[in-house]
């Protein structure tokens, strides 16, 4: 089934103007919001080495040093969904403030207690997971954050150079962390990471001009099921999901095993295995650089395919190179491709989701992206430790290329023109239910007429309408048939409340949605008739029923 609509009649569609790669730091908003994130990111790497290095120091286990990196992900697995509803429902501007004041408050208390020399490695865990914790909540707001300060243009080339930020950060801190903790010891890299917050949070502070998008009040169950509802029903997002799932779990493999092969089979000391990762930082800024261009000329499932052979072939040729000079062009080229595939995926899926479920939407990739990490990267650790880090990373590689080579025959559909206005629905709604009572379940039933040479159609037109009924709030859909009356037909949705129901009709329905809607009211030869019915309560019975 497809998610898109034939034009009604030939149109000739006004090109885009072409979006600069560096085109969105002309908002000064989206400039100073990017640096403190790439300062705080900076600061973020720095600690998870500090407290790698100081458990290191304190001569802790193997499995005690690992912890820290589960410490800090596995927050984000468990809180992704709650912190993509809370920065739906919430002004998204206050949620990073706060997740600011309370991750520099955390680090301070760390910092006093390793000057102490107080930090156990309980401890250290404890305020690892409590920053991931903090991070978690706000990383689906400040990524639907964007779409909120530049121009829907410019969504994909923010988003990419959002991607460049996270990539320079992981390549400078780690590096930027060896010297200060060589130079002034564990503590220093700790208040690095405190003055980063600081600083993050005074540019929210200084921000004073934020308007957040309106939303509609909900309980916070029901807008869980209702953004968990619309990804499982909305089969583009779905697939994009999907696609970058099966990215991730070859491609960390690099990540994961590049320690081991800048010692192993290169014999490089830590400088060069900063080295390394600036060479992926590096190729990273390049293909932020060139991605506008390459997704105006070949589109977002075209890049993508680019960036998947280009990531595979790098990750595949790596081991296999016996100078390390011609490493670090390969590790530019997987940078390159690695920044590809991550900013495409985000930047298109941003720009697609509708303003109602966005940060939700946002959330589930968040979960896609941090779980994909993790299981591809213990999955290339057990192999690794089993076939070694070399067959792993080529293999990983040929897997990549694979994939990409499958985007040939098994294309990501195209999200151009497809309407993500939030309209009014029409012909659906009887009044504004003022009367009724907000958590009422409610039953909407349309009655349609469909002639026999019609009938093909409508059907196609119902199999794409149960979808946008279900992703914008319907628990339950049903297209009946009256075996009484020929060519009548009724159409079947519930909610679990009328307050989904009023949701739906006035804050989620895409002009992609309405269009479905309309395109099948003209199809019916009567006047589509719209009803909507309340549960009836009835009175429990006193007797046994005879």
């Amino acid at each position: 089934m497809t998610d898109h609509l034939p034009p009604a009649a030939p149109t000739a569609p006004t090109p885009p103007s072409p979006v600069r790669s560096l085109a969105p730091f002309g908002v000064p908003v989206f400039r100073v919001l990017w640096i403190a994130g790439l300062v705080s990111n900076i600061g973020s790497w720095m600690q998870t080495v500090g407290a790698q290095w100081l458990l290191v120091d304190s001569h802790s286990s193997p499995a005690v040093i690992a912890l820290v990196q589960t410490a800090s992900a596995a927050p984000v697995l468990l809180l992704a969904i709650p912190a993509g509803v809370i920065g739906e429902l919430l002004d998204r501007r206050r949620i990073l403030i706060v997740s600011q004041v309370a991750q520099f408050a955390v680090v301070t208390v760390l910092v006093v207690l390793t000057w102490l020399g107080e930090t156990t490695p309980a401890v250290l865990l404890i305020v690892t997971f409590i920053l991931g914790a903090c991070a978690a909540v706000q990383l689906p707001s400040y990524q639907a954050i964007i779409p909120d300060v530049v121009p829907s243009p410019m969504i994909p080339a923010a988003a990419s150079l959002s991607s460049v930020g996270v990539n320079i950060a992981r390549a400078i801190g780690p590096a930027v962390a060896g010297l200060v903790v060589a130079q002034l010891g564990v503590t220093a890299v700790f208040i690095a990471n405190a003055v980063s917050f600081g600083f993050f949070l005074v540019v929210l502070l200084l921000w004073r001009g934020y308007r957040p998008p309106p939303s509609r009040p909900e309980p916070f169950l029901d807008a869980t099921r209702a953004g968990l509802r619309y990804v499982r029903h909305a089969g583009i997002v779905r697939r994009y999901y999907a696609r970058l799932l099966l990215f991730l779990l070859p491609a960390n493999a690099l990540w994961a095993l590049l320690p081991v092969l800048a010692s192993g089979r290169f014999g490089l000391d830590a400088g060069g295995y900063g080295l390394m990762l600036g060479a992926l930082g590096a190729g990273s800024i390049v293909g932020a650089l060139i991605l506008p261009s390459l997704r105006r000329r070949a589109g977002a499932g075209g890049t993508i395919m680019i960036a998947f052979l280009l990531y595979g072939v790098a990750c595949a040729a790596l081991p296999l190179i016996p100078s390390i000079w011609v490493a670090l062009v390969a590790l530019i080229l997987a940078g390159m491709g690695w920044i590809g595939v991550l900013a495409t995926f985000n930047g298109t899926v941003q720009a697609f989701l509708p303003p109602w479920v966005r940060t939700r939407g946002l959330s589930v990739y968040q979960l896609v992206l941090f779980g994909g990490t993790a299981a591809g990267a213990a999955l290339a650790g057990l192999l690794g430790g089993m076939v070694g880090s070399v067959v792993v990373v080529v293999v990983a590689g040929a897997c990549v290329i694979a994939l990409g080579l499958v985007q040939l025959v098994w294309r990501l559909p195209s999200t151009e023109g497809i309407g993500r206005a939030i309209v009014t629905a029409d012909g659906v709604h009887d009044g504004d239910g003022a009367s009724i009572d907000p958590d009422s379940p409610v039953v909407v039933v349309i009655r349609y007429v469909i002639p026999d040479d019609a009938l093909p159609e409508f059907l196609a037109t119902m199999a794409q309408l149960r979808e946008s009924r279900r992703r914008t709030g319907a628990r339950m859909w049903r297209l009946l048939q009256d075996p009484l009356s020929p060519g009548s037909y009724s159409e079947t949705y519930s909610f679990g409340t009328w307050r989904e129901h009023d949701s739906q009709v006035r804050a989620r329905t895409t002009a992609y949605d309405e269009q479905l809607s309309e395109r099948a009211r003209t199809l019916s030869a009567a006047p589509v008739v719209v009803a909507h019915y309340l549960v009836a309560e009835v009175p429990s019975g006193t007797r046994r029923a005879r």
